[in-house]
């Protein structure tokens, strides 16, 4: 019997052995399965498809070229401020010299007149008292000067006055500048916050994601060359109906198609021309907000330097070179005329004819050739 209960007892710690592990296993995959679920769903945004990362994409970049022309006036103003601040300064320097100067004829006199006895304790307090008007006031003592004694006087005090109304401007000027550091600095960190962000998004899309977005924005310039076509088809329509109304009632003017290279204008057509031809030498050279060349552009850094070999002097940013020169229709563009893009007026291109411009886009790109429909237009200024 004892032999026989042996056996049994055998089976069954085996059996509870296999139990166990089976136990264990069953554990173990539960838990991986539930691992598994957990991470599948974790909480978090779904991936966005491509279209969605490329809107996301150009608004940021829209974003940050509103802030980089935010930046060039700051900069602007920076730079305007600094030079106000320096002249005041120099200009500190040259007044103390001159108080000093003034100071110092008053202490001959004093000091002749403590020699010869006479006022020199008059002098002397008028020379070193803290409230110079109280002496003034003593007319009794101004009496008693002599011309060339009134005249150190009337220096000295002309002097003291002009430093203190100096020193406050100078206080008040650099007060402005600490101010429009502060705004250039907090700009500045705008645009790179926006630059990041887009950079980060498209960071993270695949190789096959990055061709589709690429096959996207080749779509999307196939379409802006197209109804840049269909506008440059207008332009040469409407202009070539005024030269016939102008026949008609015995105008010898004409006007030529504004989508072709050469325009009538007179100094327009010469000064567009060159602005024109500059633009054209800096086609290939990278976008670099900020920059105003001669190796890289920002948008209106590049139409300010185009317009600058033609004689034209034109203004920073966007914003100011909107409200220079005469406003022009999409329909009556010529060559050398500046466009404007988006309701914030934050982009600008060089027209060139038949539709398209030259202009510096974006991060990551060139100064190159595109169709002005490929941004909704603003309106268009013709600057000389």
């Amino acid at each position: 019997m004892a032999s026989h209960r042996k056996p049994r007892a055998r089976t069954r710690d085996s059996a509870t052995g296999r139990r166990t592990a089976v136990s264990v296993t069953m554990a173990a995959l539960a838990s991986v399965t539930l691992l598994s679920q957990t991470a599948s769903a974790e909480p978090g945004k779904p991936k966005p498809s491509i279209e969605e990362v490329k809107k996301k994409v150009d608004t940021l970049y829209h974003q940050a070229e509103s802030a980089t022309q935010g930046y060039n006036a700051a900069k602007e103003r920076t730079g305007a401020q600094r030079a106000k601040v320096d002249k005041l300064l120099d200009s500190i320097a040259d007044r103390a010299e001159k108080l000093n100067e003034a100071q110092r004829t008053l202490g001959i006199y004093a000091a002749a007149q403590y020699r010869g006895g006479g006022m020199a304790s008059s002098t002397a307090t008028l020379l070193f008292a803290s409230d110079a008007q109280g002496i003034f006031d003593q007319s009794h003592l101004m009496d008693r000067l002599t011309k060339g004694q009134k005249k150190a006087v009337a220096d000295f005090r002309s002097q003291q006055a002009k430093a203190a109304e100096e020193r406050a401007k100078a206080t008040e000027s650099l007060a402005a500048l600490t101010r429009s550091q502060e705004q250039l600095k907090t700009r500045k960190k705008t645009v790179q916050d926006k630059l990041t962000q887009a950079r980060q998004l498209l960071s993270e899309l695949t190789a096959e994601e990055k061709a589709r977005l690429a096959a996207i924005e080749r779509k999307k310039a196939e379409e802006a060359r197209r109804k840049a076509a269909e506008l440059a088809r207008k332009q040469r329509e409407a202009a070539a109906e005024r030269e016939q109304q102008q026949g008609q009632g015995g105008g010898s003017g004409s006007t030529a198609p504004s989508g072709s290279s050469g325009n009538s204008g007179g100094s327009h057509s010469t000064r567009a021309d060159k602005a024109i031809a500059f633009a054209r030498s800096q086609l290939g050279k990278p976008y670099v907000w900020g920059a105003t060349g001669p190796n890289s552009y920002d948008c209106s850094g590049l139409t300010q330097a185009a317009w600058k070999t033609a004689g034209v002097s034109l203004p920073r940013t966007t914003w100011d070179q909107v409200k220079v020169g005469t406003r022009v229709s999409t329909s009556d563009l010529r060559p050398g005329d500046l466009v404007f893009f988006y309701g914030d007026i934050s982009h600008v291109g060089l027209y060139i004819g038949d539709g398209m411009m030259i202009h510096a886009p974006k991060p990551g790109d060139v100064v190159k050739k595109a169709p002005i429909t490929e941004m909704p237009i603003y309106g268009s200024v013709r600057p000389a």
